[in-house]
């Protein structure tokens, strides 16, 4: 019998769910698995979360078998069920399942550990990108939003777009030529706002107006802070116009994978054990 056939075996019996540490118990107990380790629980651990619906992580398993019991902690530690024991799907509400990031550090795996806090991480550059940006004038934003957009490979080469700002008619904040001989332009629209201040269907209105006087059919509208659901509706119902909204949340997303403004200070390899290597034919 395999650790993972003896766990499910259990929670066939306990369809209450057990810990981990619970379940490594009574498969000593009953001898049902031999460990030959100093941390047995580490093992029934890592097959439960590995095979655990909801949670995803570079060595998780594709099948699932297990899910955390909804609202079900002891003594911090998370419990879990036999999926076919219980009714889950993983269409659930979260109002009605255990948030995995909530559960008990102690629970998580090494290299979940290492997700959570880059995603921590992550979050934390984030807003230190939008406090730099506002902290410098709004012409550098322009000029960051072109180069940004560079990169993310509009316009025919690395020359191919400007910062144009209060020099162009019509309040255009930049303009990127899609080919050499600017048949095809993107027009930009960079608002340098608070978090608190979101971009209404004015702003909007206003952008697509410059985008029909300049006989330009695709704009992208960059803020810092968000858009309103009337300025998101009004740019989905633009049969003529094609216009892209980038949020301070995608923006510094997107900041981060093309590397503007930002360094990698170092990185770091995940490994896992190789078992075609081990395996014993």
């Amino acid at each position: 019998m395999t650790v993972l056939e003896a766990i499910k075996q259990l929670l066939i019996e306990n369809k209450e769910g057990l810990t981990y540490r619970e379940l490594t118990e009574i498969i000593i107990q009953r001898q049902m698995y031999s460990f030959n380790t100093l941390n047995p629980s580490n093992i029934v651990n890592h097959e439960l979360r590995k095979h655990c619906v909801g949670l995803d992580f570079p060595s998780a398993h594709p099948m699932k078998y297990f899910a955390i019991v909804s609202n079900a902690k002891t003594s911090g530690k998370a419990k879990y069920q036999l999926i076919e024991e219980q009714t889950f799907s993983t269409n659930t509400s979260k109002n009605n399942t255990t948030d995995p990031v909530n559960i008990a550090i102690s629970d998580l795996l090494p290299i979940e550990r290492i997700a959570k806090y880059h995603s921590l991480h992550f979050e934390e550059i984030q807003k230190l990108l939008l406090e730099a940006i506002q902290n410098n004038p709004p012409a550098f934003f322009e000029s960051l939003v072109v180069e940004l957009l560079l990169k993310l490979g509009y316009g025919y080469d690395a020359n191919s777009g400007k910062a144009v700002g209060k020099s162009h008619d019509g309040g255009i904040d930049g303009i990127i030529n899609e080919d050499m001989l600017g048949l095809d332009r993107i027009y930009i629209q960079a608002k340098r706002y608070s978090t608190s201040q979101n971009i209404g269907r004015p702003e909007l209105q206003a952008f697509a107006g410059a985008m029909m006087s300049g006989g330009v059919k695709k704009g992208v509208f960059i803020t810092t802070s968000t858009f309103t659901k009337s300025a998101k509706e009004f740019t989905i119902n633009q049969s003529e116009k094609n216009i892209s909204l980038i949020d301070g949340d995608m923006l510094t997303r997107l900041m981060i994978e093309k590397g503007v403004g930002i360094r990698t200070v170092r990185s770091f390899d995940i490994y896992e054990i190789d078992t075609n290597f081990f395996s014993i034919d």
